[in-house]
């Protein structure tokens, strides 16, 4: 294993000797992308208070991670499997943001995930995405398809079987997946010093036959880099990897959480120190890329694109009774028709 990767330090200055792949207007592009994430979040988390938003996980503090992770992609050849924390990896990908939405409001039909789009649906239980993710990327080596899969899970997922399962057969079929662990330091309110003995996510790689890397998730331009080589690895047919991004999970586990009551404060506010967010506008700054104009005027445009997405997905149609049947059956067995036809038959009585 490798040991931890990173390029952007905290205080915004590059770390000595590091020679980072992504260049200043990609890194621009990165911020967009983070900022998003953020204030997407802080939306739609109001709106769950105010019981017009479904259970929802925030990547607050996370989005180097998520974010640093998905540009490494090709979105026209390349696979997303996301769990539940990947929202804005998935709309990178070309995931229109209104249809992620529209699950989140419960509306069926209006969230189907487009042709085209590489993107497997969000997991909520844990680690069962990974067998899935494993076989897809082993049918496109068998096919061919010059594709990599890209899988996440969180850390607390790392202790499912599914995860141990998926990992030995992408390392015995050399599939072309890279495993992205986000070791956001929780499992929902088990702290990761109490799940696992390791010292290191990443070290349970080697007992595949492939690598682990572990990489600081809260520097965008190093995630982006050993996502980047754990990728074009893939590629070239040599497999897949395993990378650890230790980050911290800022806001708490989806909204029926309450992480006052078992998080320390102290840490948290450790955690606001290294804010992936602040340490990519601290650099660009350094370099006269960046200041309090630009960011207010980028905060209020992507805060109109959100508001667009939202008013999209509220507006979509509301799921009706008859759409529990739906594509369920391609040849619906009798019992089945029947059901239908008594649910339609009490509504039209």
């Amino acid at each position: 294993m490798q040991e931890r990767h990173s390029v952007l330090q905290a205080d915004g200055t590059i770390a000595a000797g590091a020679q980072p792949r992504m260049e200043e207007e990609f890194l621009l592009e990165a911020l967009r992308w983070m900022m998003k994430s953020r204030l997407y979040d802080t939306r739609v988390i109001a709106l769950q208070r105010q019981g017009q938003f479904g259970v929802f996980s925030p990547g607050m503090g996370q989005e180097a991670s998520i974010v640093g992770s998905a540009m490494a992609l090709d979105p026209t050849r390349d696979w997303i499997v996301p769990q539940y924390r990947e929202l804005m990896a998935t709309v990178h990908h070309g995931l229109p943001l209104e249809i992620i939405t529209a699950q989140y409001l419960g509306k069926i039909a209006p969230a189907r995930i487009p042709d085209g789009v590489r993107v497997l649906p969000t997991q909520v239980s844990i680690a069962a995405q990974l067998p899935q993710a494993t076989g897809l990327a082993w049918g496109l080596r068998l096919r061919g398809e010059d594709a990599v899969v890209m899988a996440y899970i969180g850390e607390g997922g790392s202790s499912e079987g599914d995860f141990h399962e998926a990992l030995n057969l992408a390392g015995v079929t050399k599939s072309p997946i890279v495993f992205f662990l986000q070791n956001n330091q929780w499992a929902i309110s088990t702290s990761r010093r109490v799940q696992s003995a390791t010292t290191s996510f990443a070290f349970r790689a080697a007992g595949y036959g492939f690598p682990g890397v572990q990489v600081d998730g809260n520097d965008v331009m190093a995630v982006y880099d050993v996502a980047v080589a754990a990728v074009e690895r893939a590629r070239k047919g040599e497999g897949p990897t395993l990378i650890e991004s230790v980050t911290y999970r800022m806001s708490f586990h989806n909204t029926t959480d309450n992480p006052s009551r078992y998080e320390d404060p102290k840490e948290h506010e450790e955690a606001r120190k290294r804010d992936p967010i602040e340490r990519v506008q601290k650099y660009l700054t350094g370099l006269g890329l960046w200041d309090k104009k630009r960011e207010t005027e980028l905060t209020e445009e992507l805060t109109r694109e959100n508001e667009v997405a939202l008013q999209m997905a509220f507006a979509a149609p509301a799921p009706t009774p008859e759409d529990v049947f739906a594509n369920v059956y391609e040849h619906p067995p009798e019992r089945v028709v029947q059901q239908k036809a008594e649910l339609l038959d009490g509504r039209r009585g």
